[in-house]
């Protein structure tokens, strides 16, 4: 298998809220998140925007979900991008993976 499943995607990119500490900023480290692309929740905590949109979806997504789909931070992405369903690209779907794939249409990855 390739990475096809997730390019294929994206359905996790327009599906849930994306969380994480302030330290994976850019303004906190070499390669991190551009912070223009969150916005502040708590001291503790920022959030992707666009994620908390109805519907969600992330300003770093490009492309039409279940088609052809790209992150246009993928090196700079957060940690719970990084890991989410680690195993998709194989082909193995987890439970997050597979509601986020039938929310938008698509089925699950057996």
């Amino acid at each position: 298998m390739s990475l096809d499943h997730c390019t294929r995607c994206g359905a996790c990119c327009a599906s849930f809220r994306v969380d994480f500490h302030p330290s994976e900023l850019a303004s906190a480290c070499d390669g991190g998140v551009p912070d223009e692309l969150t916005l502040p929740l708590t001291a503790q905590l920022v959030r992707m925007r666009g994620t908390d949109d109805g519907p969600p979806r992330c300003v770093a997504l490009q492309g039409t979900i279940g088609v052809e789909v790209g992150c246009s931070i993928y090196g700079q992405r957060p940690s719970p991008c990084r890991d989410f369903a680690p195993y998709a690209a194989l082909g193995i779907g987890e439970d997050g993976c597979d509601r986020a794939r039938r929310r938008h249409g698509m089925a699950p990855l057996g």
